[in-house]
């Protein structure tokens, strides 16, 4: 650490970062395995993660509700097939309170250094209002918790209101003017039909068009949510089926020519049905396999874009001067500028903070490209637990699967440390190498690496270290126990905890 860590900072067995969708999840799966020795610390002042900090106009899931929640946590009374954003909130915030883990969460801590002390076998941690030690650290940030603006001349001296989607500000005023969202990504296609009638005029900057699917989104039918809830199983079939659905999708991700037949040609009809042909269509088509970004769904996009009020504007902004907008050959006076472009997913700045023995962070680690053992455990880094690390992000199915199945590993390593009282337990690095080598044959003539395209999901390589390239069932069945012969594992210090370390955590 750059500065030492006061002897008498309190213990704790487990330190996990973050309560968003995988930091609360592991709390809850600890909680329910009867660990109670955890902390949950968090920057924020309630749970929640992106979907707390997501409440642009029009925030919603595009995963459905039923397999977009925790299968340990069911919720039988989602509105729609897929979520709004204030519906995903009060889940996770009912689901903190009903599990009772809201007593372990330390709300308004902000992450500053974790080092692993090699001589004691721990982590030191130094969070925005205090220290603590923890035998095991587990990351639940993910990769959609720091937003990314782009670097974008004159953006400090616009003198209209500019806002990134994920920091949103209800009391920003859009009624009756000129307002321009910078991005064509998942954000936008929700925040352009949400603002499109109440502004006066909206311009959409747009650098690569989207593939973009109908959303088969609908209200919940009273007979179906009197079967989820009075049946017994059957809301967990429902859960099951959407899941299963959705592996078939990884074989036309696999498959370039079999995904032009198929998703990408119900896109193409989409927009063919919704933009008439001309210009704006011809802006509106892909030129790159879909998949090769993520396939995005929506039914009100299209005509917000039609709408007469709006206008596309298909290239990237340049500069910034005053209240002009500069994008090309297109410039233009805006009163409120919406930047739609997403998060800083491959450079995560938390590994940043996070150091090994001899204080090398774990961006150093991977500055030739980041990568983890299941996502999960990385060499050199005894007792951390990325939870959604490298590769495991997938373009076909929904995060929480793969979250619970990093759980049910991040339990059954706890659990062969106490059972071999082991100190510690870091992954060889061979066994991370093989893995790594692996996902990277897989990614081989798929749509991810021949699909023509520059995606978020590569970094400036142009390695892939996010996306999962194969089915959730097979990730499961990988990280469904820990493996001791994968790891070196220490023993137990002898050394003992002071009544003051244990007291008054």
């Amino acid at each position: 650490m750059d500065e030492e860590l006061d002897s008498a900072a309190p213990h704790i067995r487990v330190a996990i970062i973050g309560a968003g969708f995988s930091g609360l999840g592991a709390a809850i799966r600890l909680a329910q395995e009867d660990q109670d020795d955890f902390l949950v610390f968090e920057r924020a002042e309630e749970v929640g993660g992106t979907w707390r900090d997501n409440s642009y106009p029009g925030a919603a899931c595009d995963v459905m509700s039923l397999l977009y929640s925790y299968s340990f946590a069911p919720y039988s009374g989602w509105e729609r097939t897929f979520g709004t954003r204030d519906e995903i909130l009060a889940y996770l915030i009912r689901t903190t309170d009903r599990a009772g883990v809201r007593d372990r969460i330390r709300f308004g801590h902000r992450l500053e250094q974790a080092q692993w002390d090699a001589e004691a076998g721990r982590w030191q941690l130094r969070t925005s209002r205090g220290e603590w030690t923890a035998d095991v650290l587990v990351l639940g940030t993910g990769y959609l918790s720091e937003p990314a603006f782009p670097a974008l001349p004159g953006l400090d001296g616009f003198t209209g209101t500019a806002v990134h989607s994920s920091q949103w500000d209800p009391s920003i005023e859009l009624a009756g003017k000129r307002v321009g969202v910078v991005g064509t990504g998942a954000s936008a296609i929700q925040i352009v039909p949400s603002i499109q009638k109440q502004v006066a005029e909206l311009t959409v900057y747009q650098r690569t068009p989207a593939w973009v699917a109908p959303k088969p989104d609908k209200r919940i039918s009273a007979l179906q949510l009197r079967l989820r809830r009075s049946v017994p199983g059957y809301q967990r079939f429902r859960r099951l089926f959407n899941k299963y659905g959705r592996e078939i999708v990884v074989a036309l991700l696999s498959k370039p020519d079999l995904m032009r037949k198929t998703l990408q040609g119900n896109a193409l009809s989409h927009l063919h049905a919704s933009v008439p042909e001309g210009p704006l269509r011809d802006a509106l088509t892909p030129d790159y396999v879909a998949g090769c970004k993520r396939v995005l769904f929506s039914n009100s996009y299209y005509p917000a874009l039609t709408a007469s009020n709006t206008e596309l504007v298909p290239a990237a902004v340049g500069r910034i001067d005053g209240s002009r907008v500069i994008a090309g050959d297109d410039e233009r006076e805006l009163d409120v500028l919406i930047f739609a472009t997403g998060f800083s997913a491959v450079d995560r700045p938390v590994a940043h903070l996070v150091r090994d023995a001899e204080g090398r962070t774990l961006a150093a680690h991977w500055a030739g490209g980041a990568s983890a053992y299941l996502g999960s455990t990385v060499a050199g880094f005894p007792n951390l637990v990325l939870l959604m690390g490298p590769n495991t992000a997938l373009g076909h199915s929904s995060q929480t699967v793969m979250i619970e199945a990093q759980l049910a590993y991040l339990v059954s390593a706890l659990a062969v440390l106490r059972e071999r009282g082991a100190r510690s337990f870091e992954v060889r690095r061979e066994v991370q190498d093989r893995h790594d080598a692996m996902i990277r044959r897989r990614f081989d003539g798929t749509v991810w690496q021949d699909g023509g395209c520059a995606s978020w999901y590569a970094d400036a390589s142009g390695r892939n270290p996010s996306i999962w390239p194969s089915t959730t069932t097979r990730f499961e069945r990988l990280t469904r126990s820990f493996s001791p012969s994968d790891y070196l594992l220490t023993s137990v210090s002898a050394r003992a905890l002071t009544p003051s370390q244990k007291a008054d955590r």
